[in-house]
């Protein structure tokens, strides 16, 4: 260091606090950069005599290790002395001058070498040290360097620190004590005194964790099951434990061994006599079985016949399973026609009820949700129990309630009886005759207008015959019954769903039905259920007409000459419907029936709109359009990117097509091709879209087919309408943003970096979304600006238009969709299935990272 000067000793002055604790680090600094070998081996010799390691090692070894971690401390200690120096104060302003860019610490200890006696020269000389006596006042501590990764590679150090924590926590400072006593003169360690541990572990499942008994109150309520360790230290005899508690009558060890293990099944006590013993008073607290109860409020049927029954579930560590059971009470079924004769055996129906995806199951409540319209039983007395189980295998149940088998409803006459010979034939062969002679008799000469379309008819004529060959030749098994019935749902499901006019009808008999019900005085329970059939065939028979619509592009123009018309919307319905069911939860029954009036004749003339479209769809719907088809076709791609990354860490996948893969197009797995086959869309998209997915399958020819789906985003954009407006400009900059992910996608797909092009993908997907819902509410505004008059309806030009997802949005006040997202198989089940296989696979450590870190973003997402 310079010469110490008044300016360098007035800055040092002000710098003290920084400079003494500069100075202190660099004596930790150095004191473990020296030591560092020494402490690390005194952790871990004390953290191995904390947890008893002379207890139960041999002696020699004991005394080796000793005199070996003795040696090794002596070692380190002298090498440590060696390295280490004493810092300096002088090293101290050094590191803090070196930390600032002029040194100017240095520059206040330098004296002027020339031009003393110039005046020039010692302005200047004066003027430097001011200027490096203010640069020193921005010096600051520095801190140490305690990074000693370089000299410890393996982390000794932390090894060592790991085992004096668990010491700490689960060891004794007092064992160390007894080292002296392990020698052969000293063969009686009792003069040390004897001691003992013991822990109690609740079982698993309960998620409650251990207790240490040397810490319990003399009190203790554990769960049945419970395991308790106990372990006696010092001479044989010298501690000797009891206890009441196991309920063991054979298999017992003495009560001095050194080690004993037992689990509580009762309560009691448990006592360790000697030096230092202790007695607890155990309560053992018994697991209690499940719960289950059915709950009434949410319980209905929909039109299609799909069941939601709630339950409410509890159990006091958390439920783990359960089944809902449905069995035939045959002392209430009406004898009478086909189920006069004797039913053939079933097995009851058994489901599986479903549980919290998210959320604790000690206390939740669930909704089954089934479709038994098909089975032998639709309609008839049944007794539902509910049946859960605990991880203990403990099984509650509800106490059986009799109900009818939820199922689909058939208004059409013909329908109908197919259906009731369906269930004679289910419920019996012997009905077989019977049944040939009904269905033969309906089908004879009939009348016009009874088979809606000559398939309906040709189909019922071939299941007639099929019968019929069957029942002469005695070989109607059980086989055969199955897939004639299935022929016969299917039927009626043709005659019943044929088209609207039949969608029409229904909604028109359930108006009558509940009509008559208001007349002659019905209960609640029945209008209730009836109001609710009203609302579920009108939901239906707006439904087909919304698809009808969409089918019929031009045809379902307004009639200009038709002025009486009324124009209504889906929520308009809705809320006439409710004024009716409010009408009659209030007992005005005169005025609801009026109400019912009132819309029947307004459904005579319904029409329902999906707003002005011209001679045609508008701009901003053919818009909407080709971003569902760009979406639909971005998440193809980023599908296929995934799979072949897949296919690049787990090369026996088979090319995406392995029983857990989907396949590299969709189509051989369990999904669908996205590549512009998943929907409707502009004709230009679905034909890309199907010869790109033709094209090979690398990289190469993702980023080919990439950058044609962000040039036809380009083209979008630019005939996107709403320019001007807050919601079209806001469409315009996601689409903007949308296609420099694209962009970026093409360019990691040309380098092969799949990941980084999956997340740009997922990038340019969630523009896409946000562009289509911009341009949905710039739509929607437009409208409602451009709409007028009495009655029309107000999902004009966006609000009707469909999601990606093929669903119709909510109308006029109403937000989201009435429309079933329940069609086919239980959705809610195949999303649990789902989610849990992600799961699955996000915990298998061999998948390769960037899988795993894609499925915990699902994880996270979903």
């Amino acid at each position: 260091m310079a010469e110490r000067t008044p300016l360098l000793n007035d800055a040092l002055a002000r710098l003290r606090a920084p400079l003494t604790l500069t100075w202190a680090g660099l004596l930790a600094e150095r004191l473990v950069q020296a030591f560092w070998p020494l402490w690390t081996l005194i952790a871990a010799v004390a953290a191995a005599l904390m947890l008893g390691f002379h207890d139960w090692a041999m002696v020699e070894l004991v005394g080796a290790s000793l005199i070996g971690a003795a040696i090794g401390a002596v070692v380190f200690a002298v090498l440590g002395v060696r390295r280490f120096a004493w810092p300096r104060r002088a090293e101290a302003v050094t590191r803090m001058d070196s930390a600032l860019a002029e040194r100017p610490l240095a520059a206040l200890g330098d004296r002027q070498a020339i031009g003393s006696g110039d005046a020039a020269s010692e302005a200047l000389w004066r003027a430097h040290l001011a200027r490096m006596a203010k640069a020193a006042s921005h010096a600051h501590t520095i801190a140490p360097d305690l990074r000693i990764s370089d000299r410890d590679p393996f982390g000794l150090r932390y090894i060592a620190l790991l085992g004096l924590v668990a010491a700490l926590c689960f060891g004794s400072a007092w064992r160390v004590s007894t080292i002296p006593l392990i020698g052969p003169g000293h063969a009686q360690p009792a003069a040390a005194g004897p001691t003992w541990e013991g822990w109690v572990e609740p079982p698993r499942y309960t998620g409650l964790p251990s207790l240490y008994l040397s810490d319990q109150k003399d009190r203790i309520n554990v769960p049945v099951g419970s395991r308790i360790t106990l372990r006696l230290y010092g001479a044989l005899g010298a501690l000797s434990a009891s206890e009441t508690v196991s309920g063991r009558t054979t298999g017992i060890g003495n009560a001095t061994d050194p080690a004993q293990d037992f689990d509580v099944t009762q309560s009691g006590t448990l006592t360790i006599d000697g030096a230092g013993g202790r007695s607890w008073t155990i309560t053992a607290l018994p697991d209690a079985a499940p719960d289950v109860t059915l709950v009434d409020e949410g319980k209905r049927t929909t039109f299609d016949g799909q069941m939601r029954q709630p339950f409410h579930a509890r159990d006091d560590y958390g439920v783990t399973g359960g089944t809902a059971i449905f069995r035939l009470d045959p002392d209430r079924v009406k004898r009478r026609y086909g189920l006069a004769t004797d039913p053939e055996p079933r097995e009851a129906i058994v489901l599986e009820l479903p549980m919290p995806i998210t959320g604790g199951r000690d206390d939740f409540t669930e909704a089954l949700i089934e479709n038994l319209s098909e089975h032998a039983w639709a309609h008839l007395p049944v007794t539902l129990e509910l049946q859960v189980t605990d991880a203990r295998e403990q099984i509650g149940s509800s106490a059986p309630v009799p109900m009818a088998l939820p199922a689909r409803r058939f208004f059409d006459p013909l329908a109908a009886a197919v259906i009731e010979q369906r269930q004679s034939l289910l419920w019996s062969r012997h009905n077989a005759r019977d049944v040939t002679q009904i269905l033969r008799a309906v089908s004879h000469r009939p009348e016009g207008g009874l088979f809606r379309s000559e398939t309906a008819y040709l189909r019922l004529r071939v299941i007639l015959r099929r019968l019929e060959t069957l029942v002469r030749h005695d070989a109607l098994t059980p086989e055969a019954r199955d897939e004639i019935t299935a022929a016969m749902w299917e039927l009626a499901l043709l005659l019943e769903d044929g088209d609207i006019g039949d969608a029409l009808e229904r909604m028109r008999q359930a108006q009558e039905r509940l009509s008559e019900a208001m007349k002659n005085g019905a209960s609640e329970e029945d209008i209730a259920r009836l109001m609710q059939e009203l609302r579920d065939a009108t939901q239906d028979y707006l439904r087909q007409k919304s698809q009808q619509a969409q089918r019929e592009n031009d045809a379902d123009q307004p009639d200009q000459g038709d002025q009486n018309a009324m124009q209504l919307s889906q929520q308009d319905l809705q809320d006439m419907m409710d004024r009716i069911q409010e009408l009659m939860n209030e007992g005005r029954m005169a005025e609801a029936q009026q109400a019912l009036q009132e819309f029947q004749e307004m459904m005579e003339n319904l029409r329902v709109t999906e707003g002005q479209r011209g001679q045609g769809d508008s701009e901003g719907q053919q818009a909407m359009e080709g971003l569902a088809d760009t979406l639909r076709q971005q998440q193809g791609l980023s599908d296929q990117a995934f799979r072949d990354l897949q296919e690049q860490f787990n090369p026996g996948a088979q090319a995406g097509e392995s029983q857990n893969n989907e396949g590299r197009n969709g189509g051989e797995g369990r999904g669908q091709s996205h590549e512009g086959q998943g929907g409707q869309g502009s004709g230009q998209g679905e034909q890309q879209g199907q010869e790109q997915g033709d094209a090979q399958t690398g990289s190469g020819a993702l980023a080919d087919r990439q950058e044609a789906l962000r040039r036809e985003l380009e083209r979008q954009r630019g005939n996107l309408p709403g320019q001007g407006s807050e919601g079209g400009d806001a469409a315009r900059d996601a689409l903007d943003r949308a296609g420099r992910a694209m962009d970026g996608a093409e360019d990691a797909l040309r380098q092969n970096d799949l990941a980084e092009a999956i997340d740009q993908q997922s990038a340019a997907m969630d523009a896409l979304r946000e562009g289509m819902r911009n341009l949905g509410e710039a739509m929607a505004e437009a409208n409602r600006n451009n709409q007028g008059g009495q009655g029309q309806a107000r999902g004009a030009d966006g609000a009707q238009q469909s999601d990606p997802l093929g669903r119709i949005a909510g109308q006029g006040d109403q937000a989201g969709t009435q429309d079933s997202l329940l069609q086919g198989e239980d959705v809610y089940r195949r999303a649990r299935e789902l989610l849990d296989e992600i799961r699955r696979r996000s915990g298998q450590g061999d998948r390769p990272e960037v899988e795993r870190d894609y499925l915990q973003r699902l994880l996270d997402r979903f």
